[in-house]
């Protein structure tokens, strides 16, 4: 390839984001300063040289010159189109632009090297094949956009170079494009790169024309579809109007107006219901939005927006109610009159709704199984004459179910909330939330998280479904959540709950429940009434406390089921005559022997603290209160290694407690008189009878200081005595917790004297009357106060041999 160099003292003339390329021809305008300083300084070195007068154009791109240029002749001057002076000048080589010199007139002159590169002859195969296939393009090109004429003028051109140059006049490069060719000296290579760029060009407009053919294949077919439902409508409104049909034919859209706009609804949320019928009479019958919008509308009108049941503000009628259907539960009972009697007091001075907000309640009911949590939501809404529903929240874990599904999903519903309130039939009911330490979280969100707004007092007043998307007023509502396990719910939900704990009924209790309300209900489900079959209530108090053995009372109705069928089932085989009545003999021939019989009634000798090391201690459960057994022995020296071992299923905090139980003992055994030399070379083993269930918690500290102090003395514990308390390295009692359910289940195992620490005392105030004059109860603050109590005296003067087991 060759190329020729001549060195050129040319007036610059700036082009501003426009490029021109050799062979081009452009009219300037001589308005601009630069151009007309240019164009004069050209002319004035022409008067002294032969030729045309010649500048140097250069693309200034914001500000900045391109290191290459291109010698221009000034063709011609005079006037352009719109009347203002100009001239043509043509592009006619390449010039690679040097430094600054001087020269006639305002312009600026620079030095520069002309750079003219040629192809040989004939062209090298790639070059032919590459000069077609430009043409080829610039031909497509061409004939899209109509120019015919200039078709013919490509084909004629041969030059390499002058066919690549012939790209500057192409309107989709840009200035960058057109630089990079400007300053690409090769001709070969410039003809790639123009024919790279033309290509990409094409498969663009290609892909643009495609989109642009499908949109308007899709408005036409909307169009056409729009006409002709149009039509459609105008044929069924003729024959609506021969066939002489009612009103009652109307469009659907139409119908929905007009329900929108006869229901009571709040103002926002028929705004929002009449943009929707705005939107459905816009849409098309195949459209799934109608459907959606459809369903939308049906929802917010089956809302009872403006409905509400008047509360009942008879007090004394509601307590009665409350005590008819429930014995015991006497802070819920107390909590409700409480609410209705303040709530009758606002309704009074006008106080009924302020600042938004109405008297709503939200109350977590805690404890065990079988109390009547959930039933007593049922007492609660007839003592104040509201409508009751339950929300099932057991195993829920999409958040989804609270706050609802967005409407464009398929098959979106509201939330179980939402869904409440439409089944209630008005906005004050009671809503029972039933098992909320159920809630479980994944992958789909935390409920418990979306209940936090629900059980808000502060913000349930403009609740926001996901589904309804309108704001929905809650604080009417009385929530009551139910819960076996206070720690399962998050802190944040139970804050904005008020906690009433209902930790089991006595035996009293039990055998009223029993006879007002499981007996009747299981006689019904028998088939026998109560003259026919009568249980007395010696009998009932043994199933109670024989029997069965919980915080509630689903066992104890169980039994009773269970009993009642029997005798039915005796009667049908003639094996026994009603009426009949069922006394504590009759029993264990019915339904067999008890399964609790309380360690007090045992043979001495059976008894599991008829040996030193073992105590009993009290724990609280997901099942409320029960009785706890802790066993310690000692290894042989020549067999067992030196250490403590822990069995049981025992929690991090248990086995602290047990450490510290020890190191207790080691360090005052002199001061209690025990043989703590043996702790030194014998290894120690404390178990937790009843190894399947986890067992974790401070309480069982004093329990097992006494095991191993019983252990080490030979001294047997009080088979009548049960503790709990935390113990420290001191020895001092530290309180604990549940005491009110630990009593219980001291009083329902047959226990007469119970060990509490000092400072759980203000407790006892929780704990029934009944109960405390059964139990003879010991607040102590050091545990050797523990030992006194509840080590039996040892049966001689002298030390026994302490006992290799227990």
């Amino acid at each position: 390839m060759a190329s020729t160099s001549a060195s050129l003292t040319l007036p610059v003339l700036p082009l501003d984001d426009e490029v021109v390329l050799p062979g081009m021809v452009v009219p300037l305008d001589l308005n601009d300063t630069d151009v007309r300083a240019a164009v004069e300084a050209a002319q004035a070195a022409a008067r002294s040289e032969p030729g045309k007068p010649r500048v140097l154009l250069v693309p200034r791109i914001d500000g900045t010159y391109a290191s290459t240029g291109v010698l221009g002749t000034v063709e011609q001057v005079g006037r352009l189109a719109d009347g203002d002076p100009g001239a043509l000048i043509r592009g006619r080589g390449r010039v690679q632009i040097g430094a600054g010199t001087t020269g006639p007139g305002a312009a600026l002159w620079v030095e520069g090297t002309r750079i003219d590169q040629s192809v040989p002859e004939p062209l090298p195969g790639h070059v032919t094949d590459l000069v077609k296939e430009y043409k080829a393009l610039a031909t497509a090109w061409l004939r899209k956009r109509g120019a015919w004429q200039v078709v013919d003028r490509v084909q004629a051109i041969d030059d390499v170079s002058a066919l690549a140059d012939n790209s500057g006049y192409s309107p989709f490069l840009t200035t960058e494009q057109k630089v990079e060719l400007l300053e690409t000296a090769d001709p070969v290579a410039r003809l790639k790169l123009a024919t790279r760029q033309l290509r990409d060009h094409l498969a663009e407009q290609d892909v643009a024309e495609t989109i642009a053919k499908d949109v308007q294949e899709g408005v036409d077919k909307q169009q056409r579809e729009f006409l002709l439902r149009r039509q459609l409508d105008a044929i069924r409104k003729e024959l609506r109007e021969l066939n002489g049909d009612s009103e009652d034919s109307a469009e659907e859209s139409d119908d929905y107006r007009s329900r929108v706009e006869a229901a009571d609804l709040p103002e926002k949320v028929r705004e929002a219901a009449l943009k929707e019928v705005d939107k459905l009479e816009r849409s098309s019958d195949q459209s799934p939005e109608g459907s959606w919008i459809r369903t939308w509308l049906d929802t917010v009108l089956e809302l009872p927006w403006n409905e509400r049941t008047e509360d009942s503000y008879d007090i004394q009628g509601a307590k009665a109610i409350l005590d008819a259907e429930h014995a015991g539960l006497e802070d819920v009972k107390e909590r409700i009159t409480e609410y209705l009697a303040v709530r009758k007091r606002r309704g009074e001075r006008g106080l009924g709704v302020v600042g938004g907000r109405r008297g709503g309640a939200v109350l977590a009911l805690v404890g065990p199984p079988g109390v009547g949590k959930t039933s007593l939501g049922e007492s609660v809404a007839h003592a104040m004459g509201r409508s009751f529903v339950r929300v099932a929240l057991g195993g829920v874990r999409d958040e989804a179910e609270i706050r609802g599904h967005r409407r464009t999903y398929v098959g979106a519903l509201p939330g179980r909330i939402v869904r409440a309130i439409k089944e209630a039939g008005s906005m004050n009911p009671v809503v029972l939330l039933d098992e909320i330490d159920k809630v479980g979280s994944d992958f789909r969100g935390d409920p418990a998280a979306a209940l936090l707004e629900v059980l808000d007092p502060a913000q349930n007043h403009t609740f926001r479904d996901h589904y309804l998307e309108v704001e929905l007023d809650l604080s009417d509502v009385v929530f009551l959540a139910t819960a076996n396990v206070l720690e399962a719910i998050p802190e944040a939900l139970l804050d904005r709950m008020e906690l009433v704990r209902l930790d089991g009924y006595t035996e009293d209790e039990k055998v009223v429940i029993a006879r007002d309300h499981l007996l009747p209900r299981q006689l019904e489900r028998a088939g026998l009434d109560g003259e026919e079959v009568v249980l007395e209530e010696s009998a009932l108090r043994r199933l109670a406390g024989e029997y069965t053995r919980e915080a509630g009372v689903r066992t104890l109705e169980r039994t009773v089921a269970r009993l009642l069928r029997r005798v039915a089932a005796q009667h049908e085989l003639g094996e026994r005559e009603l009426p009949f009545t069922v006394t504590d003999a009759d029993l264990r021939a019915l339904i067999g022997r008890p399964h609790h019989v309380p360690e007090s009634a045992q043979d001495p000798a059976e008894r599991r603290t008829a040996v030193p090391g073992v105590a009993t201690g009290l724990a609280v459960t997901g099942a409320g209160g029960d009785v706890l057994y802790v066993e310690a022995s000692l290894a042989d020296p020549e067999t067992g290694a030196a250490g403590l071992t822990l069995t049981g299923q025992l929690g991090d905090v248990m086995k602290e407690s047990a450490q510290i139980a020890l190191s207790f003992l080691r360090s005052h055994g002199a001061e209690l008189e025990l043989p703590v030399g043996d702790l030194k070379d014998r290894g120690v083993h404390i178990h937790f009878p009843a190894g399947a269930v986890p067992k974790d918690g401070p309480s069982a500290g004093v329990t097992m200081t006494t095991a191993l102090a019983s252990l080490l003395s030979g001294r047997l514990v009080r088979t009548d005595v049960a503790m709990t308390g935390e113990v420290s390295l001191t020895g001092r009692v530290l309180p604990i917790g549940g005491v009110k359910q630990k009593l219980l289940a001291a009083h329902r195992a047959g226990v007469t004297t119970v060990v509490i620490p000092k400072r759980n005392e203000p407790d006892l105030d929780d704990v029934p009357a009944e109960v405390l004059d059964t139990l003879d109860v010991h607040a102590v603050t050091d545990v050797r106060q523990v030992l006194e109590l509840a080590l039996a005296p040892a049966a001689n003067g002298a030390a026994p041999e302490v006992p290799a087991a227990a």
